[in-house]
């Protein structure tokens, strides 16, 4: 990026002295340089992407005279085409969205509340033997019928259902020991 900043820099330069070759040459890199920091913030649509980079091309332009030759010319530059940017999304009345499909890596998976509830739940469960616990949270947190936790879990279905009825007497008791 630093040659290419003084690329830019020394193009504008040579603009600003009346270089009009300098001057297009400028513009035309710029056109290249404005496209993909547009397009990421647009999320590709390509119309309001176009004019955008025209917009931006046309301000630096009517405010050429204002560019400082001291400092880095891209930082005035991309400037501008953040201001652009702004004014487009105020424009619009709405910010950019992200389809849902592709923001699953910014919604979590879990809430912090969640996290405790499951905390608790194991610790509570932890009393039962792994057989029993295993029928449990297949049947009553999994979905499962008694027929098939019964399967999953090597139990006739007879005592499966004998083995859930004693097991979440046990853990009421368990629960209610804590209580008081």
């Amino acid at each position: 990026m630093v040659d290419r900043e003084a690329e830019f820099k020394d193009l504008m330069v040579r603009g600003l002295d009346g270089d009009p070759v300098a001057w297009r040459a400028l513009l035309t890199e710029m056109r290249g340089a404005l496209t993909p920091f547009f397009k990421r913030r647009l999320f590709g649509r390509e119309a309001d992407t176009e004019d955008l980079v025209q917009d931006c091309l046309i301000a630096i332009h009517a405010k050429r005279a204002t560019y400082d030759r001291s400092l880095p010319f891209t930082a005035w530059a991309y400037a501008i085409a953040r201001y652009k940017l702004i004014d487009h999304l105020r424009r619009q009345g709405r910010r950019p969205s992200v389809p849902l499909e592709d923001a699953s890596v910014l919604i979590a998976e879990h809430t912090i509340e969640e996290g405790v509830v499951r905390r608790d739940l194991k610790r509570l469960l932890s009393v039962l033997p792994i057989r029993q616990r295993r029928l449990i949270e297949d049947v009553r947190i999994g979905g499962f019928s008694l027929a098939e936790a019964a399967a999953r879990n090597g139990f006739t279905e007879g005592a499966a259902k004998v083995s859930v009825h004693r097991s979440m007497k046990t853990l009421t008791a368990s629960v209610s020991d804590h209580e008081d």
